[in-house]
């Protein structure tokens, strides 16, 4: 077996195609668009590499066939957020075998190394959380937009190296059918009524406005999360910009104290089911077409909550319960109009158990289920899971 080093168009494509021949036989692999990949790895559109850095590799075997690959990547902000520097490993792919998967994880250990790092936790992104984030554990159905899909057997080649799970992130699943139990209805009921507090979602002409709404709360709620630094006016208009040709403004979702905005949660509509399964890696006209198609007739049964947040002064008041429950309670009675059959919570830690009663509340059950692994490269220091929140 040899490694390569990514460092030329050539290579950078063998990367990109690897999955296509390994999940070739496999019903639920959707390829995911090329340049949502790339653009991970793309110096002029990942803001990150201004504080960090990336590397990658392709794993060949003896009669040159591309078997594997993986990247390797840091940036200091997170880095430094932990006890030990971590860096990450993410974009794994291999046929099932040990010394092939070792020699990948092994490469990208050894230059983390050379970069300062005593840890790296995998496989996750070079990015923001709710893509390519976790090993798919448990749950192996068609996957949603940007989530991370894996046969089962990935599981024991990380865990066999001595990848150790850091924490679990859970994906609920609600169905339209049916209402919201009347304990929990009643509850946030009160808390609708509460003074200065209001709920309500984003009109398709106030993007912009949502955009900053999202950003102000973010570094509020999300900072002191490990691993997560500030959000920047650039990230937070890209964000929005990229959601703009696929929102449904029904997902977008913003709790208000005195006409401040103190949390959010979003939805969007699984892009897979509108686009993605059916382009084979690349949008073009055709896939405009596709896309216009499946929103027209409603082809897409799933609406992708990717995110949540609450200012820390309004947390343990009842909003989360007030936010979650009245935009629940506008997606389960416009099913009609919208036609989603179910709602998926995605990215609820193991460490936030009230976020998993929050999802237990609106009736959603876990679906599927990552784990993040962090690998400790001085073997003798003690590990610890993410601490609870």
């Amino acid at each position: 077996m040899k490694i390569k080093k990514v460092d030329t168009p050539a290579l950078a494509k063998i990367f990109l195609e690897i999955p296509l021949s390994l999940y070739a036989s496999d019903k639920n692999y959707i390829q995911p668009l090329n340049e949502d990949v790339e653009s991970v790895f793309d110096r002029q559109k990942n803001g990150l590499f201004a504080i960090g850095d990336c590397c990658r590799w392709v794993l060949f075997d003896s009669h040159g066939k591309a078997i594997g690959r993986i990247a390797a990547f840091f940036d200091t902000i997170s880095a430094k957020s932990y006890a030990q520097p971590t860096g990450g490993c993410g974009f794994f792919e291999c046929i099932n075998d040990q010394e092939a998967a070792f020699a990948l994880f092994d490469v990208a250990k050894e230059w983390l190394k050379q970069q300062g790092m005593e840890a790296m936790d995998g496989p996750i992104n070079f990015g923001s959380r709710e893509r390519w984030w976790g090993l798919l554990v448990d749950g192996f159905v068609e996957p949603c937009y940007c989530s991370n899909y894996n046969p089962p057997f990935y599981q024991t080649l990380f865990e066999a190296y001595g990848f150790q799970t850091y924490f679990k992130q859970y994906t609920y699943r609600r169905l339209t059918d049916g209402n919201i139990d009347d304990r929990y209805a009643a509850k946030a009921k009160r808390v609708l009524g509460m003074k200065g507090y209001h709920f309500d979602h984003v009109k398709r002409h106030e993007l912009d406005r949502a955009a900053r709404q999202f950003r102000m709360i973010y570094n509020k709620a999300w900072v002191n999360h490990d691993g997560v630094g500030k959000m920047t006016e650039e990230q937070a208009n890209k964000l929005m910009k990229n959601l703009k040709p696929i929102v449904d403004p029904i997902g977008l979702w913003f709790a208000y104290y005195e006409g401040e905005p103190v949390g959010f949660f979003i939805s969007i509509p699984d892009v897979n089911q509108l686009l993605v399964k059916y382009v084979k890696g690349k949008i073009g006209l055709r896939g405009l077409f596709v896309l216009l198609w499946n929103k027209w007739f409603k082809r897409c049964k799933t609406l992708f909550g990717i995110v949540f947040g609450i200012v820390p002064e309004h947390q343990r008041k009842g909003v989360e319960v007030g936010l979650v429950m009245e935009s629940a309670r506008v997606f389960i009675n416009k099913k009609a109009k919208t036609g989603y059959e179910e709602l998926q919570m995605n990215w609820i830690g193991d460490f936030n158990p009230k976020m998993m009663n929050l999802a237990q509340q609106i009736g959603a059950h876990i679906y599927k289920t990552h784990h993040t692994y962090r690998y400790l490269f001085d073997r003798t220091k003690p590990f610890e899971r993410h601490p609870i929140l």
